[in-house]
């Protein structure tokens, strides 16, 4: 069976992956393991130069190809006039590809990913789509658009996913909507990222990995080192990721005095995030909104206990006291009354070190390929063989 995959992310020309390309975050990972179920998979995607400060993983699977889109210029509202220019140069090869597919895998929210689920939709083909935002916050009517129209063609041969869970049905109304977790990490890889000595909490280190946004609230992390200074002396803090809010974020650790103690690292690839991980004590995660976010997994995975918000999927991931805490009010005070008694005594850290381990066990991509087989298998019937 021959699947295309449709997708607004950006892979840059690279010699050293199979497919020619490569890009950043979980999506090679993830694109690996569904290309795993198909005979072959085509990947339609926006193709750019580099973006300065990226590095990046190859786009790589059993039976992959990449087939190179224009990438829509501009952001925001430029970027959404630019899509008329941009179906002008891309629509034929879309369709031309979804024509010769067996079935459809829409990535969204994103422009290209609602176009690739309205081609399947209009094609009449087995179609898969994953809403990889958080479900329950929609932040623009396009967002609501793209939830509407999943909503409406779930079921029968179209199996309609959305990133997260929190113990309610993503569309009480739509059954047919199912939650499905999100990970970037085979049983290899947290085999490796297992903690192999004791745990340590001395010297106190932070870290928040995420894209760098208003809505993550990593500022408040910031905030918690001048309470957390007079009991941790060493105490620091790792950011990981870039995004709007790093003017703000650099400028609150300037004004609180505790700049160097504060290190920006930027993007970074998944084979430099575990490592700065695994170096760390708590992950601390103040989101206001979420999907999945596969960095608190990775986190779980490394050992690191998890003080976050009771937002989407977190109370499931993160038991509260036992592989960290969820808290809601997740103000400075609080935060660093939480990290405190993370740490207040060995023993409970290691209890806490331990949790978090466990916890992320069951998130593997082998776990999240076969959860996406069975639903396949369960729409799609005789006509879906992934061998």
């Amino acid at each position: 069976m021959q699947l295309l995959v449709i997708s607004h992310k950006l892979c840059w020309a690279s010699a050293d992956s199979p497919s020619g390309y490569s890009t950043d975050g979980g999506f090679p990972a993830q694109i690996e393991a569904v290309a795993g179920l198909f005979t072959g998979t085509r990947v339609a995607v926006p193709v750019g130069a580099r973006p300065p400060g990226k590095q990046g993983s190859p786009v790589q699977g059993r039976g992959l190809h990449v087939v190179p889109l224009t990438a829509p210029a501009g952001r925001g509202w430029r970027r959404k006039w630019s899509m008329i220019e941009w179906l002008g140069r891309n629509a034929a090869m879309l369709w031309r590809e979804a024509g010769e597919a067996d079935a459809i895998y829409a990535l969204i929210p994103g422009d290209i990913g609602l176009v690739g689920l309205l081609v399947g939709l209009v094609r009449r083909k087995p179609l898969l789509a994953r809403y990889c935002g958080d479900w329950h916050d929609m932040k623009s009517p396009f967002q609501s658009l793209t939830r509407w129209l999943m909503e409406r063609a779930a079921g029968g041969r179209n199996v309609m996913l959305a990133t997260g869970g929190d113990g309610r049905a993503p569309s009480p109304r739509h059954p047919n909507v199912r939650w499905i977790f999100s990970t970037s990490l085979w049983r290899s890889d947290l085999q490796r990222c297992a903690p192999t000595g004791p745990p340590r909490t001395v010297p106190l280190r932070l870290i928040n990995a995420c894209r760098q946004e208003p809505y993550k609230r990593t500022e408040l992390v910031i905030q918690t080192l001048p309470l957390l200074i007079p009991r941790f002396p060493a105490v620091s803090l790792d950011i990981i990721g870039d995004g709007s809010s790093l003017p703000l974020l650099r400028q609150t650790a300037k004004e609180l005095g505790v700049a160097d103690r504060v290190r920006f690292h930027g993007q970074v690839p998944q084979s430099a995030v575990l490592p700065l991980l695994r170096q760390a004590t708590l992950f601390c995660y103040p989101t206001a909104t979420e999907g999945f976010p596969k960095a608190v997994v990775e986190a779980l995975a490394c050992g690191l206990p998890v003080i976050t918000t009771p937002v989407s999927v977190l109370p499931l991931l993160v038991a509260d006291g036992v592989s960290g805490f969820v808290l809601p009010d997740p103000s400075p005070a609080p935060l660093a009354a939480a990290i405190a008694q993370c740490v207040a005594e060995e023993a409970v850290y290691a209890r806490m070190a331990a949790a978090a381990t466990r916890a992320a066990a069951g998130f593997s991509l082998e776990a999240w390929q076969a959860s996406v087989g069975e639903l396949l298998g369960a729409a799609w019937g005789g006509s879906y063989d992934a061998r």
